[in-house]
């Protein structure tokens, strides 16, 4: 079904801009690799249009053609998302630090790259017993509490799609594997306002979630620590200063963008 363009050439932009881009997300959206007629239902852009568009960023290396001939995203666009995530990083970590130095415990910000999270920061715990997150690791979305927030954001079409596009594996035995238990899941976060990883990513490790609102891309800040400790934060407390803290990094990246 033919959904149109998303978004309306707005306040002077070049609309041929505006579309490459819209024509890159769709892909991304679609996990990375999609055919010239998906794009035109998606987007409700001529096929010829499509075609001039896709031609160009193949040309310039941010496309490319399978054997398939399917169209994926091109090796140019990784430079691009690292600076990117970098520049966001270095934006997150003085909320990271305070969030860090109010529970004691590892603070972290990541963002949703097609069905995994990537961690594009952290401010480490003090403790010599502690969560620490490589920058760059990408983890499935679904098994953190990062995914759930950043998910249920979402509309539940979506989630579907995402979830579909992966195999949901377990990384504990506490990982939700089911696209129906999850969907129950992403409604009790919708009102709680909050997501918790209870060792569905790792044996013994706890994490709390909450979506930037209004980020670029999907992201979600966290705090994660050993579960003895964790159990013991004052969730009526934390969390609605993670969730002014989002909502002041999300100001933040508006004013920048």
């Amino acid at each position: 079904m033919t959904t149109g363009p998303r978004r309306a050439n707005q306040g002077g932009g070049v609309q041929s801009v505006e579309r490459t881009f819209e024509l890159l997300e769709l892909m991304a959206d679609a996990g990375g690799e999609v055919t010239l007629s998906e794009l035109a239902e998606r987007s409700g852009l001529p096929l010829p249009t499509i075609h001039r568009i896709i031609r160009t960023l193949v040309n310039s290396g941010y496309a490319r053609q399978q054997p398939s001939r399917r169209y994926a995203l091109g090796p140019r666009l990784i430079r691009l998302g690292e600076t990117a995530s970098r520049a966001l990083g270095s934006w997150a970590r003085p909320y990271l630090a305070e969030l860090t130095e109010v529970t004691g415990e590892s603070a972290n910000m990541a963002v949703l790259d097609g069905e995994q999270i990537v961690y594009v920061a952290q401010v480490p715990s003090p403790h010599s017993m502690r969560m620490f997150t490589e920058v760059g690791r990408r983890v499935d979305a679904h098994a953190t509490a990062v995914g759930k927030a950043v998910m249920a954001t979402m509309p539940s079409d979506e989630v579907t799609q995402l979830l579909s596009r992966t195999a949901m594996n377990p990384q504990t035995e506490r990982t939700i594997t089911d696209v129906e238990a999850m969907q129950e899941e992403l409604g009790r976060i919708r009102e709680q306002g909050y997501a918790i990883d209870d060792g569905e990513q790792e044996v013994g490790v706890r994490c709390y979630a909450v979506a930037v609102p209004g980020a670029p891309a999907g992201a979600g800040i966290s705090i994660s620590g050993p579960e003895g400790r964790m159990t013991r934060i004052a969730t009526d407390e934390v969390i609605p200063l993670m969730q002014r803290l989002a909502k002041d990094l999300s100001a933040e990246l508006s004013a920048t963008a």
